[in-house]
């Protein structure tokens, strides 16, 4: 209907046009006199549309056309602005949705996050606490008690990277694997030698207090955070960072971050069906891994000769002996425990082993290991392939020294770990206990030790420290392997079967086990109550022998005995095999550091030879 009155306006305007071209004079300068005749002459003439000639119709169709022309202009421009009106309505009643929709999803996003976080999220933690321990081991644990000993209102908050709270972690590798309670993967709880039964946790829950409450708490206590890792540690500000951006200050800090085990190349280097079936065995959940699979046969070959890698093989040796399990132990030297016993009793300790249902396979290095038709294929370095279900690697331990590069701490390049002084310290505020300290030892050197001794004693010194003591470490630490009940040995100092030995070995009664020895000491976890001041002074010679120490001269019977360990002709290490509690003697003499004639009549002190 627009266009069309347009059109009619346009061709009324046309036949105006020509009716003013007749009317008009030629000269034109009568045009102001007629300015108003067009558009009357348009109203009047409407209805007649006669045109007297041809230059009149040209003249009025051009005025026509162009009216029209800039008619249809005008309605298509107002269409479009109409048309771009709506266009931008209709977008921002679009945006306007999306938005609200986002809104709402990330009001249902944040819900559900809200659901997913933990009890205790980073917000609600302790931005500054007196006393930080990084790591939640036996290091920290002894560290975070020898803290509130002295100081009973100090609040400690131990950071672990593990889902636990503190425990134990040589029954994982020992007692819990002869317990009889179907669920001990559950309890974790287990009989000692001595028939007491205990948990591998020192403390249960009820012990600590909750992080979000520990600076609230009026008489302090010891708090510890599960799942979170320190990945930045600031000497300077006396600040930590933890995996999830949160940040703690701190007065006193401890590094006790422990260890990672090691891999072989040859696993590292495989397919990822290899590494589903390799266990890494370090901790509680290990344990509860390994122990399923054992529980339903197969096979599981276990790599190491070391101390975890001749546990775990008797350990699952028993077991074999009454199911359908294979067990397979494997390693580069030619008996168990070859890096540390001398050769004679390393042979012996391997038929012992092999007593106890382990295919014991020596001299194997590992060339590389496949995953073909269901089956782990081991191929060592000399031509022999071993088959398998699963692989246990036990090749030692790294230091967990990440936090060295950030915090500016100074890492030993020769035993690993983080260098500290006399005080376990390694910088202003700062000491390091457990498996990642490098100390230096009076009596035997630079030293990084990994066992459950040190790291209580070094763990509980730190404490001291912590709270002014200024003590040195000093402590010769022990530590002990059991193949089972029958068998077992303690040891301190350097044990390194490269160094010369002499052992004195007598024959073993009924009494001479690590079963027997705890139930009539007592005792249970050993170390752990180490009395170093009830030591009668070793009164033996002093001349030095001319020659060196011979291997024992008992033949195949090593029931019970002694072994000295020998640098420049002074004992620097001792191992008991089944003698127990005379740790005490073994201390006093490697303190010493004396040089003997006769070591037999060292042996005396132990009083191998009583009945």
């Amino acid at each position: 209907m627009a266009l069309t009155r347009v059109v009619t306006l346009g061709l009324r305007a046309g036949h105006a046009g020509v009716l003013t071209r007749q009317t008009l004079p030629s000269t034109g300068n009568c045009l102001l006199q007629r300015v108003t005749s067009p558009y009357n002459q348009v109203l009047r003439n409407s209805s007649n549309l006669n045109f007297p000639s041809t230059g009149n119709i040209a003249y009025g169709l051009f005025l026509g056309v162009s009216l029209v022309g800039g008619g249809i202009y005008v309605y298509r421009h107002i269409q479009t602005d109409k048309a771009r009106y709506r266009e931008r309505l209709e977008t921002a009643k679009a945006i306007k949705e999306a938005a609200a929709q986002a809104e709402s999803k990330e009001v249902d996003i944040d819900k559900q996050e809200k659901q997913k976080e933990p009890v205790l999220p980073s917000a609600t933690l302790p931005t500054h606490v007196p006393f930080l321990l990084i790591g939640g081991g036996t290091a920290s644990f002894a560290a975070a008690r020898s803290i509130r000993a002295r100081d009973p209102g100090a609040k400690v908050l131990i950071v672990s990277d593990e889902l636990d709270p503190p425990y134990m972690r040589p029954p994982l590798s020992k007692e819990l694997w002869f317990s009889d309670d179907p669920d001990v993967t559950e309890t974790l709880r287990f009989k000692q030698w001595n028939g007491k039964e205990r948990s591998i946790f020192f403390q249960p829950p009820s012990f600590y207090v909750a992080p979000e409450e520990l600076m609230s708490t009026e008489h302090g206590g010891v708090s510890v955070l599960t799942g979170k890792k320190v990945v930045h540690l600031d000497v300077r500000e006396n600040k930590a960072k933890l995996d999830d951006g949160t940040h703690i200050s701190y007065e006193k800090c401890l590094i006790a971050s422990g260890g990672t085990p090691r891999n072989l190349p040859a696993i590292e280097r495989a397919s990822e069906e290899v590494k589903r079936r390799t266990t890494l065995f370090r901790r509680v959940s290990d344990f509860r891994a390994l122990e399923r699979l054992s529980s339903s046969g197969g096979s599981i070959t276990i790599i190491g000769g070391g101390f975890l890698g001749s546990e775990l093989a008797c350990a699952l040796g028993r077991r074999a002996q009454r199911s359908n399990l294979e067990v397979i132990q494997m390693f580069p030297e030619s008996g168990n425990m070859g890096k540390i016993l001398p050769e004679y009793l390393s042979h012996w300790t391997t038929e012992k082993v092999k007593r106890e249902g382990v295919n014991v396979i020596t001299d194997a290095v590992v060339k590389s290991v496949s995953y073909k038709n269901g089956k782990l294929h081991i191929s060592l370095k000399d031509g022999r392939a071993v088959e398998t279900d699963h692989v246990v690697a036990a090749v030692g331990l790294e230091p967990n020294t990440e936090l060295a590069k950030s915090a500016g701490l100074e890492l030993d390049a020769d035993f690993g770990g983080f260098r500290v002084n006399a005080e376990l310290q390694a910088r202003n505020n700062v000491w390091v206990a457990g498996d990642a300290a490098c100390f230096y030892d009076i009596k035997l050197g630079r030293r990084r030790v990994e066992h459950h001794d040190h790291a209580v004693v070094s763990g509980r010194l730190v404490g001291e420290n912590m709270t002014g003591a200024a003590k040195p470490y000093w402590h010769q630490s022990m530590f002990w392997s059991d193949l089972g009940p029958d068998v077992g040995y303690e040891a301190i100092g350097i044990v390194d079967s490269a160094l010369p030995t002499v052992g004195v070995f007598a024959k073993a009664t009924e009494k001479d086990t690590p079963k027997r020895a705890a139930e009539e000491s007592g005792t249970g976890i050993r170390s752990e109550s180490d009395d170093q001041g009830a030591i009668e002074p070793v009164n033996v010679s002093t001349t030095v022998t001319p020659s060196l120490p011979a291997p024992a001269q008992q033949g195949d019977s090593y029931g019970k005995g002694v072994v000295f360990y020998l640098r420049d002709n002074v004992v620097v290490g001792i191992v008991l095999w089944n003698i127990f509690n005379r740790m005490p003697i073994a201390r006093k003499i490697i303190k010493d550091g004396e040089q003997h004639t006769d070591l037999n009549e060292v042996a005396k002190l132990f009083n191998i030879h009583e009945e």
